[in-house]
């Protein structure tokens, strides 16, 4: 008894408010122009509207097209209330209201028309993708094809690395005078930084080749 009660409230408030909206949208339509039937007709294309719009959200699951042509509805009947509880002198309608009254025809045609026949993402359209083809087994290795011990020791040498070997290149002879030269320089540099020269220094100051100046840097130490 309590759940038919409510269920019965829940009705009359319905009708209570549906038929509110409509004389609104009526009286709008009638004082911006629209008289006898079309007046009439106008809260009945609203109404179907959000009906519509509705029902594709509660069927397809939300969408921008469904929730788009909702709010519409929504707004030109929310804007119908709020305009005939004397927001607006309906005796002289504004220019914007005429224009908006006369022009809903066709935006509600195009959005009924949307609605009913735009594509529906739903689970039976989707186009089933097929499965990724599984990966080859690797296939196993015999006993009789496996290496030898022997053999694979061998194999094992051959693609070894070789290691690189001594440079056979003896290395440069240094003039006495290049060494005085270099013990001046390398003094002037402790002298001035406090520090020993390194190799790369004193390379760039002589002016000489990589392995000279290695040659000469042990002399000094």
């Amino acid at each position: 008894m309590p759940r038919s009660l409510r269920l019965d409230a829940v009705l009359v408030q319905a009708v209570i408010a549906g038929a509110l909206s409509f004389a609104h949208l009526h009286d709008l339509a009638a004082a911006a122009g629209q008289s006898g039937w079309k007046a009439w007709a106008y809260p009945i294309s609203v109404d179907l509207l959000l009906v519509a719009a509705w029902r594709r959200l509660r069927g397809d699951g939300p969408s921008r097209l469904a929730w788009c042509w909702f709010l519409i509805a929504l707004f030109a009947s929310l804007g119908a209330n709020v305009a005939t509880a004397g927001f607006l002198d309906l005796a002289h309608p504004p220019a914007w209201l005429r224009f908006g009254v006369a022009g809903w025809p066709a935006l509600a045609f195009l959005g009924g028309t949307l609605l009913a026949h735009s594509h529906s993402h739903s689970a039976g359209d989707r186009v089933p993708v097929p499965p990724a083809p599984a990966a080859p087994a690797p296939e196993p290795i015999e006993p009789d094809s496996a290496p030898e011990p022997e053999h694979a020791a061998v194999a094992a040498a051959d693609e070894a690395p070789a290691l690189p070997t001594a440079d056979p290149t003896p290395a440069p002879p240094v003039p006495a005078a290049l060494v005085d030269h270099a013990r001046k320089v390398a003094a002037d540099h402790e002298a001035r930084t406090g520090t020993r020269i390194d190799t790369d220094t004193l390379r760039a100051r002589l002016g000489v080749p990589a392995p000279m100046a290695d040659v000469i840097a042990a002399q000094l130490t």
